[in-house]
């Protein structure tokens, strides 16, 4: 793809959500484009936003199951931005119309007191950089379609990627942790919609441990010569497979010792 090309794509994902209208995958008119390419498209649609006024709050890790990988084609995660307007309160209403084919995920948010960055990160470094974890949702939308409605088209990683990683938003929880405090791989949560239980999770399920998600989102920013800052919110990926959302849902999230989270859809 040419720069002209990426900027043209960016534009037209703005467009789609600032519309409210799905548009076709961004591989059905490059099909030759690349993971490159496809962050290329990622970075100037958030440029797009931050040049209005938004500003960067943290990034998100997604694909982080194994099974979701296979299911995608690659072997290892994707990353998104995360900007100032895509977080919503606790407890409040959320215009579930503001999204295209929205759906929330379960996931732990990480943040971060000390720079991270280099290549040769454990998890006790991402630890020893954490200010404190708490429990999160991801609300994810789709400005491509995921599945085409007339021909089947199935968006691929690049589409997902393009399209910011496929965030909406996060909601995170009131009660705020030292990671020290916690064992990081058996944190469990079950999530509720209009009180039904639809899905639930372990946060090993997160490459083992969801810290390894961090680790490996500085090291993919070292190649760029970037680090996670101080003050960022960083989503950790998910552990439990994304429910959809629909106007009049009411969701509430027990992570157990770690507290709750509740929103509601109009």
């Amino acid at each position: 793809m040419t720069e002209a090309q990426i900027s043209a794509e960016a534009l037209r994902l703005d467009l789609a959500e600032t519309n409210k209208t799905q548009v076709e995958p961004t591989t059905l008119t490059y099909p030759e484009m690349t993971i490159e390419h496809a962050y290329k498209v990622q970075t100037a649609w958030m440029d797009l936003k931050k040049a209005r006024g938004h500003k960067v709050v943290g990034h998100k890790i997604g694909l982080t199951s194994r099974v979701m990988q296979k299911n995608m084609g690659i072997d290892e995660p994707d990353f998104g931005c995360l900007l100032d307007h895509m977080v919503y309160e606790e407890g409040g209403t959320i215009d579930s119309s503001d999204f295209l084919d929205p759906k929330i995920e379960v996931e732990l948010a990480f943040v971060l007191n000390k720079q991270l960055s280099g290549k040769d990160l454990s998890v006790d470094d991402v630890l020893a950089a954490t200010e404190y974890i708490v429990p999160a949702l991801e609300l994810i939308a789709a400005r491509t379609y995921r599945t085409h409605p007339t021909t089947g088209y199935r968006r691929t990683v690049r589409d997902t990627i393009s399209d910011n990683a496929a965030n909406g938003g996060i909601i995170l929880g009131r009660k705020k942790m030292k990671p020290q405090e916690l064992n990081l791989r058996w944190i469990g949560a079950m999530m509720e919609r209009n009180d039904i239980i639809e899905e639930s999770g372990v946060s090993g399920a997160v490459l083992n441990h969801p810290a390894n998600g961090i680790a490996w989102l500085a090291k993919k920013y070292a190649d760029f010569d970037l680090s996670l800052e101080p003050g960022q919110i960083i989503l950790a990926g998910s552990f439990t497979r994304p429910i959809d959302v629909r106007a009049g849902d009411k969701f509430f999230v027990d992570f157990n010792e770690c507290g709750t989270i509740s929103c509601n859809f109009s």
